[in-house]
């Protein structure tokens, strides 16, 4: 009783926001591992919390509950725990700096206390918190990555806001913030909601953010972003339309979702650039998600979809970051980011190569690995023929045409960057911690792929009767999960089959197109007031900066040279005469330093802002 009070008194965001401040006083080694530390607390609470909600009080005259633990928060907890540990010592072995681990952790923070919100007030601070965050994650690294972040920043603020008029909204009809099992309410609430949530998990059309954003920023950043905005967003969307909703608009997520899984793996083939192509393959993969979601919200009793839906976040956030991890570290020896022109790497680097293919064969679900429990699960669930309704017939070839361009992906990026040719460069492969990390992901993957039983443990929906993991689905009462059945182990083999004779008839006019996204063609009046905006913006920083800055060195100058200064003033003055005089400094430039970039003033603004919040919530 007395651990799982404790347990529930460590508020998992705040461990994290506590190391973040203390990797910027401590020595570099110490504030890493201070990092790592709270994330392995973070996964112990995770696995040992009793459900229930915490920190519960009133915030402005509104119950709000700031921690609420079920077996969903629970199960994307532990991923998002474990993956924090590794990414910490990915990144203290990719020399990312102190200051880009401080912000990155703080952005951990806010997508940890979105994942464990009990109410959508909290809910709405932590969402907005994570977007302030994982923009200074971007600009951090300069150059291109700061007007990419100011792009990725308009596309959130505007789904930020959305999302508040959503639970405005839900409040006006619930007369309640806090979570109380249904979602968020239908209508007006529901819609916007949608609209929101879509600018983070990716719809088609509201995602161009992606690619945009995450091949741009130091290698190390992009194995965070890659994980905790879109994951976490995936869940808040569950928790608006969670399983037996039946809400109107599960049917159109669900096939938005299908969409999504078709549109981000045919752009990812197209692709040249490596973190290009792993980022539309974000949104395809969350595509899968997105589709078990609205099927398990538009219909009762559809508990495979949900089990699908939420295992598949679970090793999404594994395998991917574990790709984008790969990929970094190529790019970190070879400092080349397109994949046509690397080749035969697998002698150079052999660990990399290895931590690539199980992230590869987990998320293009080969047996034996994570992502072939999970997405197994999605194609029963919208099988006809399984545990699907006839409604679902499109949505599940959309998904098996989805698994065929993720295959082709994967094969394409494998071939091209470690098998093709002869490498002509030599290069050290990972460093260890870098090793660490990546197989340490990869033994997840294969763990979870091997030991099914484990993950069907943690999906919420998943039933253990006597051994066997029992579900609910639409007219069939209960059914038990067979992953390894004959037909799925067929289903695993003509999807890998058609993808090996596709890639190896298109491989050569494929390597020719190197194709952008027709959503900027489609919405050029965006890209351009996006641009506008943004230099704007940033031009009235710097004139502003600039007029700060001088300001304060000229009256630094006075105080130094107040005899001087007086003389200056007075030779303006008609029939003065001032003799020269030696300034008291000897003539030296001021030595003051006022310099401060844009990502730290944000991040030193957001810090005040939290602790004020917190003092209030207290």
């Amino acid at each position: 009783m007395i651990e799982s009070d404790l347990l529930t008194m460590a508020y998992p965001p705040l461990l994290v926001f506590a190391a973040a401040l203390l990797v910027l006083v401590l020595p570099r080694i110490a504030g890493f591992a201070a990092g790592a530390l709270s994330l392995a607390g973070v996964l112990a609470i995770s696995v040992y919390a009793p459900a229930g909600e915490y920190l519960t009080g009133t915030f402005l005259g509104f119950d709000v509950v700031a921690f609420h633990v079920d077996g969903f928060s629970q199960m994307i907890g532990i991923g998002l725990g474990f993956l924090g540990i590794c990414s910490v010592i990915y990144a203290y072995s990719s020399g990312a700096s102190r200051e880009l681990v401080a912000i990155a952790l703080t952005y951990v923070a806010s997508s940890l206390g979105a994942a464990f919100a009990g109410d959508w007030l909290v809910l709405v601070f932590m969402w907005e918190l994570m977007a302030v965050t994982s923009t200074l994650v971007v600009w951090h690294y300069g150059g291109d990555a700061v007007r990419a972040g100011f792009r990725y920043a308009l596309f959130h603020g505007t789904g930020g806001v959305i999302v508040l008029l959503a639970v405005a909204a839900h409040y006006v009809e619930a007369g309640t913030f806090v979570y109380d099992g249904t979602g968020i309410a239908s209508g007006l609430p529901a819609m916007l909601a949608v609209l929101g949530m879509g600018v983070n998990v990716g719809f088609i059309g509201l995602h161009t953010w992606l690619p945009d954003t995450y091949p741009r920023p130091h290698f190390a950043a992009s194995v965070f972003l890659s994980v905790y905005t879109t994951k976490t967003s995936a869940f808040v969307l569950y928790r608006a339309f969670p399983i037996g909703a039946e809400s109107d608009l599960g049917i159109y997520i669900a096939y938005m979702g299908g969409l999504m899984s078709v549109y981000g793996a045919t752009f990812a083939l197209l692709q040249h650039d490596m973190r290009a192509l792993l980022s539309y393959h974000i949104q395809a993969q969350l595509g899968y998600i997105v589709a078990g979601i609205g099927m398990g919200a538009w219909m009762v009793e559809t508990e495979i979809a949900t089990a699908g839906a939420m295992s598949h976040l679970f090793n999404n956030i594994l395998f991917k970051s574990l790709l984008f991890m790969a990929v970094g570290v190529v790019i970190f020896r070879t400092g080349e980011e397109d994949l046509y022109k690397l080749g035969g790497l697998w002698r150079e680097m052999p660990l990399t190569a290895i931590g690539f293919a199980l992230g590869a064969l987990s998320i293009t679900a080969i047996p034996g690995f994570n992502g072939y429990i999970s997405k197994g699960m999605l194609f029963d669930a919208a099988d006809p023929h399984y545990y699907g309704v006839h409604e679902f017939e499109a949505l599940y070839w959309l998904l098996w045409i989805g698994a065929i361009g993720t295959l082709l992906s994967f094969i394409k990026l494998g071939y091209y960057v470690f098998l093709h040719g002869e490498s002509d460069i030599s290069v050290p492969d990972a460093k260890p911690g870098q090793t660490i990390a990546m197989l340490g992901l990869g033994g997840a993957c294969l763990l979870f792929g091997v030991w099914w039983q484990g993950l069907a443990d943690l999906a919420p929906t998943i039933h253990v009767h006597g051994g066997h993991y029992e579900f609910a689905y639409p007219g069939g009462g209960e059914s038990e999960l067979h992953p390894y059945s004959p037909s799925h182990l067929e289903t695993a083999g003509i999807l890998t089959a058609v993808a090996l004779v596709t890639f190896a008839v298109v491989r050569k006019p494929l390597s020719k197109l190197d194709l952008g996204d027709p959503a900027r063609v489609v919405f050029p009046a965006g890209y351009y007031v996006g641009r506008w905006s943004m230099l704007a913006t940033t031009e009235l920083y710097r004139i502003v900066d600039a007029a700060a800055v001088g300001l304060v060195k000229r009256c630094y100058w006075i105080g130094n040279n107040p005899v001087l200064a007086v003389d200056a003033a007075a030779r303006r003055l008609p029939g003065v005469d001032v003799e020269d005089r030696q300034p008291t400094d000897g003539g030296r430039p001021s030595t003051i330093h006022l310099r401060a970039s844009i990502g730290t003033t944000v991040l030193l603004l957001t810090v005040v802002l939290t602790v004020v919040l917190l003092v209030l919530l207290g």
